[in-house]
C-alpha cells in the first residue's frame, strides 16, 4: 500500500495535531503494515455478514425479567470499559426506545406502547459505510466478508468515522480501556490481528471477528440462543438458504435510516 507525499503530509498533519508525533505518523502509514496484519487471518466463505434481531423474542424477555444477558456478554468478553460517566459512555451494545431508533418509521397505529420500548442497537455493518470513507488512515476497513473492522492501531482519534456514521455506533476512548472494565478478559484481543485498542482512540462493535475467524458466532448470538430467546441471528444475507434469508423471506422487517443509502445489515422483525 504506497503512500504519496500529499497523502502522507495530510495524514502526518492530523497525527501531530493529536499529539501523535511524526513516528506515529511514520508508523501509521508503514507500507503494507494492515495488509500485513491482516495476513493469515482465516475468513470465511461468508460475503454478506448479516444479523436479523426478533424484536418480540427480546422484548418478552425483557418485559419479563429486564434481560441484558447479549450487553453484558458482549462488554464482558472484549473488556469494553465502563468510566460510570454517560458523557464517556463505550457501546457495543446498547438500547434505546424504538421512536428514537427508527425516526423514519412512523406509524400511529404501531403497537400501544411500543415507542417507549428498548431496542437492541449496534454497529450496522453498512454495505456502503460511510465512515470507512472519511477515515483518513485507513483504521475503520470493510472486510472480504461484509464486515466493518477497525485496527485500533492506526486510529488517530480524529473522530471522523463518529461523524460519517449516523447511527452512533462509535464510541471514543477518553482514558485507558484496559483499567475500566471490572473483570479483564485476558483472551481479548487474542493475537497481534485483533489488537488491543488505547485512550484516545475509537472503537465500535466488531461482529466478533475474532470468533468468526474461528468459525464460531458472535458472543451476543450464543448467549441469546443459550436463554433460548433466540432472538439474535447471524447468517451470510447473500446465501439464499441461509437462516437470515428464510427470516427475511418469512417475515416483514425494517432496517434503521434505509433512505440515506448505507444499506445496513441489521434488520429488526417488529
Amino acid at each position: 500500500m504506497g503512500v504519496d507525499r500529499r497523502e502522507f503530509l495530510k495524514i502526518a498533519g492530523y497525527a501531530a495535531l493529536f499529539g501523535l508525533g511524526g513516528k506515529a505518523a511514520i508508523d501509521i502509514l508503514a507500507p503494507g503494515q494492515l495488509e500485513a496484519a491482516m495476513e493469515g487471518v482465516p475468513l470465511t466463505e461468508a460475503t454478506r455478514w448479516s444479523m436479523v434481531i426478533r424484536m418480540r423474542n427480546c422484548l418478552e424477555k425483557v418485559e419479563k425479567d429486564g434481560c441484558k444477558e447479549c450487553i453484558s456478554a458482549c462488554h464482558r468478553v472484549h473488556n469494553v470499559p465502563d468510566w460510570g460517566n454517560p458523557k464517556h459512555e463505550i457501546k457495543w451494545i446498547w438500547k434505546e426506545a424504538y421512536q428514537n431508533s427508527f425516526p423514519n418509521h412512523p406509524n400511529e397505529f404501531i403497537d400501544e406502547g411500543i415507542n417507549d420500548k428498548p431496542f437492541i442497537l449496534l454497529c450496522n455493518h453498512c454495505l456502503n459505510p460511510p465512515c470507512v470513507r472519511v477515515c483518513p488512515t485507513k483504521a475503520t476497513f470493510k472486510r472480504p466478508d461484509g464486515i466493518v473492522a477497525m485496527d485500533m492501531h492506526r486510529c488517530i482519534g480524529c473522530r471522523f468515522c463518529m461523524a460519517g456514521c449516523p447511527y452512533g455506533s462509535r464510541s471514543f476512548n477518553w482514558g485507558s480501556p484496559r483499567k475500566a472494565p471490572k473483570e479483564l478478559n485476558p483472551d481479548f484481543p487474542t493475537n497481534r490481528d485483533f489488537p488491543e485498542r488505547s485512550k484516545g482512540v475509537v472503537e465500535k462493535c466488531n461482529f466478533c471477528v475474532e470468533l468468526v475467524a474461528k468459525g464460531q458466532l458472535p458472543v451476543c448470538v450464543e448467549t441469546c440462543d443459550k436463554i433460548k430467546v433466540h432472538a439474535l441471528n447471524f447468517g451470510d444475507l447473500d446465501d439464499p438458504e441461509s437462516n437470515v434469508r428464510r427470516l427475511l423471506r418469512k417475515h416483514y422487517s425494517v432496517r434503521r435510516k434505509p433512505a440515506l443509502g448505507t444499506e445496513p445489515n441489521i434488520f429488526y422483525i417488529i
